[in-house]
């Protein structure tokens, strides 16, 4: 018994449509892909350059500040400055945690001679006019070595977003800059991370908020004067509308 069989005709336009669909999508995840990279790039540039006229500038802020009265020195300039970069640094990283490239870890270590020309700057000011900086050295490792790093950091960011000005300098001890080393040694700072300075004594291990308060009573005067102003201003209130 003969049995026919027939095939049905390739419909070469459904594999065109499909390759074509295939080629729109792996096409246009590329373009899209390529132009992040290239705003990533932009951004770092933007950073390292950013950096690069602070570190430059600092020195002369210091040569100003430093023929002028105290009683017109009462901060760095470059306080704010830290405060973005380090945001917009903390930005890049959290964007693609798994990056390590070369280029990004170069714009982290000219943030970190930044800082510390920061602090150089402000000790010299503190000795010539009597200032007094809250100032915190902050040195962290990679997530598996330091597994309080992230909460110490979100403790930090609190500190620095409800006392404006609070100095917290933070230093990655995965990176290999001399300049750091040296005022890890100066302050005996060792593992296990992370560590903190305050007032020339460092601390080992994540510290609270109201451990942080205890160890700085600057923190705790401010906020009893900001709560003592906060009564004023609510008595005033009352005070105006009775006479109203």
């Amino acid at each position: 018994m003969n049995t026919n069989h027939t095939r049905n005709p390739i419909d070469w336009n459904k594999y065109l449509m499909t390759f074509f669909i295939t080629a729109v999508i792996f096409g246009g995840a590329l373009y899209i892909n390529n132009l992040l990279d290239k705003s990533r790039s932009n951004d770092i540039r933007s950073i390292q350059d950013t950096i690069s006229l602070n570190i430059l500038s600092s020195e002369t802020q210091y040569n100003l500040l430093s023929e002028t009265s105290c009683k017109n020195v009462n901060d760095s300039i470059l306080s704010s400055e830290l405060n973005s970069l380090e945001q917009k640094l903390s930005y890049l990283e959290s964007s693609d945690p798994s990056q390590n490239s070369a280029e990004f870890n170069y714009i982290k270590k000219y943030y970190e001679l930044l800082q510390i020309k920061d602090f150089s700057l402000m000790q010299r000011l503190t000795d010539k006019c009597g200032l007094k900086p809250i100032s915190i050295l902050y040195f962290y490792g990679s997530k598996d070595d330091c597994s309080d790093c992230e909460k110490t950091s979100v403790v930090l960011n609190y500190l620095r977003n409800q006392y404006p000005n609070i100095r917290i300098y933070s230093f990655d001890r995965r990176l290999s800059v001399s300049a750091v080393d040296t005022l890890a040694k100066i302050y005996k700072v060792q593992a296990p991370y992370p560590v903190l300075v305050i007032n020339d004594e460092a601390y080992n291990g994540y510290k609270s908020i109201d451990d942080m308060k205890n160890i700085l009573p600057e923190l705790k005067k401010i906020d009893k004067e900001r709560l003592t102003a906060g009564s004023k201003n609510s008595s005033t209130e009352n005070s105006t509308t009775t006479l109203k």
